[in-house]
């Protein structure tokens, strides 16, 4: 008889305090821990289920949108050069709202102020499109997240709450991804959870989907509320994610089971 995920997942990540973090030296991307023919359909763009987004965001770039009738390179140009490195900075400082802002808030807010168009809903098609697009144009440089005191405060509560036991089973995202990668829950690899691939593409899933939503089913996995998307909390937790991976590749799109 087989253990239900969740309990196994307690039993994994049991008596566990909060757990050293990685040391620099031994940080690897999640692709280290997938197989061989995960690993080969990354690799392969033209097996790669995760491109088709990149495509679509591609055509929306140069799609006129909302009021202003501009499009993303009416202002922006050539994405594979102005974008070039912009994934890898992300989470950064908004002046506009006086908070952190991560890269699809960033996209949907330029959206919405210079294009004067509707909002995009969070792990929509078309915003998940454009975050992939923006994010392939990074492949392959290190993620390297910005210098800036202004975001101190949202870095600080970033690793609280990865270090902050949640839900029934009481178990942090620490607990697993410090202590335990290791280890294996369910037949698969725990990871390090570095966002290294984000957008990616989930055999799971059957599509593309973002990191809040990668960070939304661990939250349910170990019976908590999810926080909102685009919440100042999972802002603060993908900020904290890139500091902990600084120097590690842009994947993006990644692919995981």
């Amino acid at each position: 008889m087989r253990f239900p995920l969740a309990f196994a997942a307690a039993q994994l990540c049991a008596g566990i305090a909060v757990a050293q973090e990685i040391p620099p030296s031994e940080r690897r991307s999640g692709t280290n821990f997938m197989s061989a023919e995960t690993q080969a359909i990354q690799a392969d763009d033209g097996s790669n289920p995760g491109m088709l987004w990149v495509l679509q965001g591609g055509s929306l770039w140069d799609e006129p949108a909302g009021a202003s009738r501009r499009s993303c390179a009416s202002c922006h140009g050539e994405a594979a050069t102005s974008m070039r490195g912009v994934a890898a900075r992300y989470p950064a400082f908004d002046a506009a709202s006086g908070a952190s802002i991560d890269l699809a808030g960033k996209i949907d807010q330029c959206r919405m102020t210079r294009q004067h168009a509707t909002s995009l809903p969070r792990e929509s098609e078309e915003l998940l499109g454009l975050t992939a697009y923006v994010g392939h144009q990074s492949r392959g440089m290190p993620i390297a997240p910005p210098d800036d005191a202004r975001l101190d405060a949202a870095r600080a509560e970033g690793k609280r709450l990865f270090q902050t036991r949640m839900g029934q089973l009481d178990l942090s995202c620490s607990s697993c991804h410090d202590a335990n990668w290791r280890g294996r829950l369910g037949g698969s690899a725990v990871t390090q959870a570095h966002p290294t691939g984000y957008p990616i593409y989930r055999l799971e899933w059957q599509t593309i989907g973002s990191l809040q939503r990668r960070m939304r089913g661990c939250m349910v996995g170990v019976r908590a509320e999810p926080f909102a998307y685009g919440s100042a909390e999972f802002v603060a937790l993908e900020l904290y994610l890139a500091e902990r991976a600084a120097g590690l590749a842009i994947e993006t799109p990644a692919v995981r089971p």
